[in-house]
C-alpha cells in the first residue's frame, strides 16, 4: 500500500480519497452506489447475503464499471433494518430481504424505479418516506461527531476513511505542543463517556512529565445489559476511535496503545485489527508518525464479559493477565498504571470525539450540549419503545424526545411507566422525569445517571420489583468478590428480592433492602459495588405502592412475578375453540360448566368456555399467547 510519510503526503490523499467519496456519493448520470448496513444487528440478518447478491447482479449485468456495492456501518434504526441506501438519491430501503434484491436491482439499480413497499412508513401520516433525514428518528440526532461516518464509509477501507477526514485531527494535533493538545481538549468541555463524566483533558493532565513508558487504553469491554454504542462505534469507523487514541497518546507522552475489547465483539476485533494492520502498512501507526518525532503503536487484548473490567484498575490487571479484580486507589492509574507505568484509560465513546475536537476545534463541539456537559451521546435505545436502535443527541435533548420523538412512543399504546439509564449502575426514571434534559448532572439530580449510554424503556406491563432483582441478579453474578460489602451484601439483596417476588415477602423486608443498600454503596471497593443498588433505591422511591402491593398484599400489580399471578380465561369472550387447550403443555385446561359465546355475543350451542386449573398451571404463557380473541388474561 502507499506510504504515508508526511503531512503533505497525507493531504494528497485526503483529496484524493475525498474525491472518490464524492464520486460515490454523487454519482455521475447513469452510475449508482449501493451501500448496506454491516453492523452485527443487520449482519445476523444476511445483510452480508445481500451484498454478494447485489454483487453477483452487478457482474452478471456487466455493470462493474457504473455500480457499486459495499457494507457500511450501523445506521442506527435498528427495528428497521437490515437497510439499503442507493445513491445519488439517497433512496433508503428498510427491512430488506435476500429475496427482495433481485426486484430492487430490476427496478431501481437498472430502471430508476423507487420501490415502494421496502421505503419505510411514518406511523402517524402512513406516508412512505424515501430519505433518511426526513424520517423523524433522525431528525434530532447529530450524528457526525461519536459516530462519524457511520452509515456512511466502508469500515473496512482505510481510503474511505481518510476521505472522510481520518487523520485530519491527528495531523493538527501534532503541529501543537501536548499542552495546547491536553488544554484544546479541556476548554472543548469533553467529559468521559464511560460513565463518571470526568472531564477527559484534565484526567490527560494527571499523567506526570517526564521520560519513561506511559500507555493508553481504550476501554471496549461495555457490559451493561442492552447496550451496543461502543461496539458500533468500532465496527462503523475504527479510524474514528484509533486517531482518537493516538491523539491521547501523543498528549500523555505514551507510545502504545492498547484496545481491550470483549471477545463477544468479533466483528468489531476483526475491523479493528484490520484497521491497525493496514495503518501500520501506510506509515500511520508506527516511527515518526508524519515526519514527526511521535512515534505509537496499537494493540488488543480481548476481554472475557466480566462487567467489573468496566473499572479501569480490573482492565488494568486484566491485561496484564491478572485476574480482573479493581485495586485500591490511590495510587491512580495515571500515576501508577499498567505495568506500574502511568495510563490513561478513556472509553470507547470517549476517544471517538477527541478527532472531532481537534478536526473542527474545541468551539464547534463546546457549542453543543449545555452548561455542565458538552457535545453528544450516544445512546442504546431499547426495551418497550418503537423505534430501537443506536442514537446520537446533542446534549440537552430531553427523555421526553429521546422516548417519543426518536423512539417512536410506547408500542401497542402502552402507558410509559420508566426508563432505565446508566445501566445496572443507574435508576428508574419516571413520566415526571420526562423533561429533564440529558446531561451529566440532571441525570443525577433526577435519581439516575447517565452511565455509558444503555436507555431501557419500560412500559405499563413493568414489575418494578421484578426489574431491581433482574439488575441485581446481574450485578451478583458480575462482582468480583474482593469485597465483601459487595460479594455478600449484593447476594444478600437480590435473596430478599427474590422472596418478596415470591410472594413471601414482610414490610421488614423493604427497611432491610434499604440499609443494606446504603452499607454496599459506603463501603464497597470501586464503582461496581458503589452503584450496585441503584436500580433498587430508585425503584423503592419512585414505586413505593408497587413494593408495598408486593410485601403487604403480596399481589403484583403488572402479574408478572409469576407465584402472585394466575392465567384465567374469561368465560363471556371464550369461543370453546380448543386451541389454548392443545397448546397447554401440562394438560391444565380444560372446557368448563359454563356455555362459550360467539363473537357477536350470542351464546355458541353446545361449546363451553374453558378454563385453567391453577394446580396444574406452571404459568408458562402459551395460552395466552395462542388465544386469536383475547379471551385469556392475567389476574
Amino acid at each position: 500500500m502507499e506510504q504515508i510519510k508526511s503531512e503533505k503526503e497525507l493531504q494528497a490523499r485526503f483529496e484524493k480519497c475525498g474525491a472518490c467519496l464524492q464520486k460515490k456519493f454523487h454519482c455521475e448520470p447513469g452510475h449508482k452506489a449501493i451501500v448496506v448496513c454491516g453492523g452485527t444487528g443487520c449482519l445476523s440478518a444476511d445483510s452480508q447475503v445481500i451484498i454478494d447478491k447485489f454483487n453477483e447482479l452487478i457482474k452478471a449485468n456487466g455493470l462493474e464499471d457504473k455500480v457499486t456495492a459495499n457494507i457500511v456501518g450501523c445506521f442506527g434504526f435498528c427495528s428497521q433494518g437490515p437497510f439499503v441506501k442507493v445513491f445519488p438519491e439517497e433512496t433508503l430501503y428498510v427491512k430488506v430481504k435476500v429475496s427482495d434484491v433481485e426486484e430492487l436491482f430490476e427496478k431501481d439499480i437498472k430502471n430508476n424505479e423507487v420501490v415502494e413497499r421496502l421505503l419505510f412508513v411514518d406511523p402517524q401520516t402512513k406516508q412512505h418516506v424515501q430519505k433518511q433525514h426526513e424520517i423523524n428518528f433522525y431528525k434530532l440526532q447529530r450524528r457526525d461527531i461519536a459516530l462519524h461516518g457511520n452509515g456512511e464509509i466502508n469500515p473496512e477501507d482505510i481510503d474511505e476513511a481518510i476521505g472522510n477526514g481520518a487523520f485530519q485531527g491527528l495531523n493538527r494535533a501534532l503541529h501543537m505542543t501536548r499542552e495546547e493538545v491536553i488544554d484544546e481538549v479541556l476548554k472543548s468541555g469533553l467529559r468521559g463517556r464511560g460513565g463518571a463524566g470526568f472531564p477527559t483533558g484534565r484526567k490527560w493532565s494527571f499523567v506526570p512529565k517526564g521520560d519513561g513508558p506511559k500507555y493508553m487504553i481504550c476501554n471496549g469491554d461495555e457490559g451493561d445489559p442492552g447496550a451496543f454504542m461502543d461496539r458500533s462505534i468500532i465496527e462503523g469507523n475504527p479510524c474514528a476511535v484509533i486517531e482518537g487514541m493516538m491523539i491521547a497518546g501523543y498528549a500523555i507522552g505514551a507510545q502504545n496503545g492498547y484496545f481491550y475489547v470483549r471477545a463477544e465483539y468479533p466483528i468489531a476485533v476483526k475491523r479493528l485489527a484490520k484497521a491497525i494492520k493496514e495503518l501500520e502498512e501506510i506509515g500511520i501507526l508506527g516511527d515518526h508518525i508524519l515526519g514527526t518525532d511521535f512515534s505509537f503503536r496499537c494493540h488488543i487484548r480481548l476481554g472475557a464479559g466480566a462487567f467489573v473490567c468496566g473499572e479501569e484498575t480490573a482492565l488494568i490487571n486484566s491485561i496484564e493477565g491478572k485476574r480482573g479484580m479493581p485495586r485500591p486507589r490511590p495510587p491512580f492509574p495515571a500515576v501508577k498504571g499498567l505495568w506500574g507505568c502511568p495510563s490513561v484509560v478513556n472509553n470507547v465513546e470517549t476517544l471517538a470525539c477527541v478527532p472531532y475536537i481537534l478536526r473542527e476545534g474545541w468551539e464547534k463541539f463546546a457549542a453543543i450540549g449545555t452548561d455542565d456537559t458538552k457535545g453528544t451521546k450516544v445512546f442504546a435505545l431499547g426495551g418497550k419503545v418503537n423505534n430501537v436502535g443506536l442514537v446520537e443527541v446533542p446534549m440537552g435533548t430531553t427523555l421526553r424526545q429521546l422516548i417519543y420523538d426518536i423512539g417512536g412512543g410506547i408500542p401497542g399504546g402502552k402507558k410509559f411507566k420508566a426508563i432505565q439509564t446508566g445501566g445496572p449502575s443507574g435508576g428508574c426514571l419516571t413520566e415526571k422525569d420526562l423533561d429533564t434534559p440529558i446531561d451529566f448532572g440532571s441525570l443525577v439530580a433526577a435519581g439516575s445517571m447517565m452511565g455509558s449510554g444503555g436507555a431501557i424503556v419500560m412500559d405499563e406491563d413493568n414489575c418494578m420489583v421484578d426489574v431491581a432483582k433482574f439488575y441485581m441478579t446481574f450485578i451478583c453474578d458480575e462482582s468480583c468478590g474482593k469485597c465483601s460489602p459487595c460479594r455478600i451484601g449484593t447476594k444478600r439483596c437480590l435473596d430478599i428480592l427474590t422472596k418478596i417476588c415470591d410472594g413471601k415477602g414482610e414490610p421488614q423486608d423493604l427497611e432491610d433492602l434499604k440499609e443494606l443498600s446504603g452499607v454496599i454503596r459506603n463501603n464497597s471497593l470501586c464503582a461496581l459495588g458503589q452503584t450496585a443498588t441503584n436500580p433498587i433505591l430508585s425503584t423503592i422511591k419512585a414505586f413505593p405502592e408497587e413494593y408495598e402491593a408486593h410485601v403487604k398484599d403480596h399481589k403484583c400489580p403488572a402479574h408478572v412475578c409469576k407465584n402472585m399471578m394466575e392465567y384465567y380465561i374469561l368465560p363471556n369472550k371464550c369461543i370453546g375453540c380448543g386451541l389454548c387447550m392443545r397448546n397447554c403443555p401440562v394438560g391444565a385446561i380444560a372446557p368448563g360448566t359454563e356455555p362459550a359465546h360467539l363473537p357477536n355475543g350470542n351464546v355458541n350451542p353446545g361449546k363451553f368456555a374453558h378454563v385453567i386449573d391453577p394446580k396444574k398451571c406452571v404459568k408458562c404463557g402459551s395460552c395466552l399467547s395462542g388465544c386469536r380473541i383475547g379471551a385469556i388474561t392475567k389476574r
